[in-house]
């Protein structure tokens, strides 16, 4: 018999054995492709508008006031330099604490000015200006206007953020 009826052989005993009642014949050359990841996606780059989009996943987490859902999206050494602490955070603990304060002023993040700067496939970095709307416990709204920037990195299928420094703009020039 050969390998190739030896594989559909095989395909069709385990089809039957787990019930599935169905067969479907792929061939070894056909298998061998399935497993290797296509080229195209490896080694396109991110476009700035899919890097301009994980800040709307940032902002959308500190919607939920959850700041460890806030802290998934930072790298395990991800470097944090909050707008509103003078610490370096340097861990998810740290990180978690920052985002536990920050989180009861209901923050709500606006891009004003962005410049996106795309290194590689895994990597970019994400710089300008944005505004955040705060609101305190008794509803008093208030805007800060802060510089950032976002250093982001794909790993493990995952564009995550490596660093993150944010300060409020100085007055004046």
């Amino acid at each position: 018999m050969s390998h190739k009826h030896c594989a559909w052989l095989a395909v069709a005993t385990a089809a039957i054995l787990t019930g599935t009642g169905a067969t479907h014949f792929v061939d070894a050359s056909a298998q061998r492709s399935a497993a290797r990841p296509s080229v195209a996606p490896s080694t396109a780059s991110p476009t700035n508008g899919q890097i301009a989009a994980l800040f709307d996943r940032w902002n959308a987490a500190l919607a939920t006031g959850d700041a460890h859902r806030v802290a998934d999206l930072y790298a395990p050494d991800a470097v944090l330099l909050p707008t509103v602490s003078a610490r370096i955070r340097t861990t998810r603990p740290e990180i978690v604490d920052y985002f536990q304060h920050f989180l009861q002023n209901k923050p709500v993040g606006r891009i004003q000015r962005r410049i996106i700067k795309v290194l590689n496939r895994t990597a970019a970095i994400d710089t300008g200006l944005y505004q955040f709307t705060l609101t305190s416990g008794n509803g008093h709204k208030s805007t800060v206007n802060a510089r950032y920037t976002f250093v982001y990195e794909l790993r493990g299928g995952r564009w995550l953020i490596v660093n993150h420094h944010s300060s409020t703009v100085p007055a004046g020039d």
